[in-house]
């Protein structure tokens, strides 16, 4: 099982975290909900989707493809400061261990939880490339940290190890559609076997290495090509979503 398990991530690390074809479907659909269905999480292997998703997708992906093999995966809703339910992951128990999995985040390895006390927290460290982890347990929520190096972890999200059931796990998903991020591009792909992560926002690709980070502004006549090539995303893709930010036509 745990082989299977590794070959499932294995096959979603190869998608990109990207907002543009769920802009592409908020448009062709009119309306959140039927943008949200008509995702290809719900229809599609990974090798058939459009070029990817963002963190709802994934995780929904994987929290499908863990119950076909007759686990009970618990889907995770992630807060960030006042923002409530802007993320999510999920936890599967194993063989008297604890997993937690963050796809939408890049985390394409199962982490096993740190054990879990009644009154001190516990701390779990994986020195992934290029970006290195900690799970922090307290009081029933797990708290994920990432960063270059120990000195600089930041906390990204927490998460009520309680979870939520499907039925709100889509209503989160249907509001994301209504969110801030979907006014502009974001793109973020992990390329595991260089150790690379190339980041896109607003115009700036941010490239990540064991050495740091470099950021540079990509000119609005390049986006096409370079997007394509660096997130596997096809020329069309890309055009289209970037037509319709500019138009505003959803």
């Amino acid at each position: 099982m745990w082989n299977k398990i590794q070959s499932i991530c294995r096959d979603l690390s190869q998608i990109t975290y990207e907002n543009l074809t769920k802009i592409i479907r908020y448009a062709d659909s009119g309306d959140a909900r039927s943008a949200r269905i008509a995702d290809d999480s719900f229809q599609n292997d990974a090798d058939a989707w459009m070029g990817g998703g963002t963190c709802f997708s994934m995780t929904w992906h994987l929290y499908q493809k863990l119950a076909e093999e007759g686990l009970k995966p618990r889907l995770m809703m992630g807060h960030k400061r006042k923002e409530k339910n802007i993320h999510c992951g999920l936890r599967l128990s194993l063989d008297g261990k604890n997993y937690f999995f963050d796809p939408g985040y890049l985390i394409f390895d199962p982490l096993e939880m740190p054990e879990s006390f009644l009154t001190a927290k516990s701390s779990a460290f994986f020195p992934l490339t290029p970006n290195q982890v900690r799970l922090d347990r307290e009081n029933g929520v797990l708290s994920l940290f990432t960063g270059m190096n120990l000195h600089s972890m930041k906390l990204r999200f927490e998460f009520p190890e309680e979870g939520v059931e499907e039925r709100d796990f889509h209503r989160f998903w249907t509001e994301s559609f209504d969110r801030e991020m979907m006014t502009y591009p974001v793109l973020n792909r992990l390329d595991r076997e260089n150790g690379i992560q190339y980041y896109y926002q607003k115009g700036n690709l941010m490239t990540r290495d064991s050495t740091g980070s470099r950021m540079e502004k990509i000119p609005e006549e390049q986006q096409i090509p370079v997007l394509s090539r660096l997130f596997s995303l096809s020329p069309d893709t890309v055009e289209r979503a970037l037509t319709v930010l500019k138009s505003k036509s959803f």
